[in-house]
């Protein structure tokens, strides 16, 4: 597993404790290093980023108002030297608060919250929807269904709208398990119940099958047996 960082700071001497302590992790990978949230913003817009270290008080931008301003943004650890802005940090959800000048204990502290929730090793996944963090099981989830920029994820109990798309979520999901059978559904093969003609059976709900997905979906059946 690696988790794939981006650190946003003003300061030349901040940028140089996080980047040792970062190094110092294995997990941990850093994609760049911006010296202001305009910069890093073209970043996280382009680049898959899984991790935010971010000062707030910064010029033209701050922390708060650029992680505000994204649409389906990483996690976040804030970095500041004013105790003040905590309380506006953890409303934004974030994993951490980090104060000035801190510790290589009290990062390692803040970086171990981040590796609980995206450990792929685990059998859940997180998702973000509604402005909220869940912890999804997957083995709860019955498929997913697209939704132009967005997913919707079904499961027995709720359903999930997520800024996400089904290229992306396929990357999290094991692929024993899921497999996308159109342009707009990928399902999770062990809530199927049958396949009739161009559907999918999964709880009475059908499934449509894609022409162009259909061979190696029927493949992939055929499998299960060997």
């Amino acid at each position: 597993m690696k988790v794939s960082c981006l650190i946003i700071d003003d300061e030349p001497t901040s940028q140089d404790v996080l980047k040792k302590f970062v190094s110092d992790i294995s997990w941990l990978e850093i994609v760049s290093v911006c010296n202001n949230a305009l910069e890093a913003k073209a970043i996280v817009e382009t680049q898959k980023i899984d991790l935010l270290f971010l000062d707030i008080n910064m010029p033209k931008l701050s922390g708060l108002s650029f992680y505000k301003s994204l649409n389906n943004p990483p996690f976040v650890i804030f970095t500041t030297a004013y105790s003040e802005h905590a309380v506006d940090g953890f409303n934004l959800n974030a994993v951490d608060y980090l104060l000035k000048p801190f510790s290589f204990e009290r990062f390692f502290q803040a970086v171990e919250k981040v590796k609980s929730i995206v450990n792929k090793n685990s059998n859940q996944i997180v998702l973000k929807s509604d402005k909220k963090l869940f912890l999804v099981k997957i083995i709860d989830i019955l498929y997913v269904e697209s939704l132009g920029d967005y997913i919707k994820v079904h499961m027995n109990n709720q359903s999930l709208v997520v800024y996400k798309t089904l290229s992306a979520i396929s990357e999290l999901l094991p692929e024993d398990k899921f497999i996308r059978i159109h342009k707009s559904f990928i399902i999770n093969l062990d809530k199927m119940s049958f396949v009739e003609g161009n559907q999918v059976d999964i709880l009475k709900l059908k499934i449509p099958i894609g022409q162009k997905f259909k061979p190696m979906f029927l493949q992939k059946i055929k499998n299960l047996n060997q």
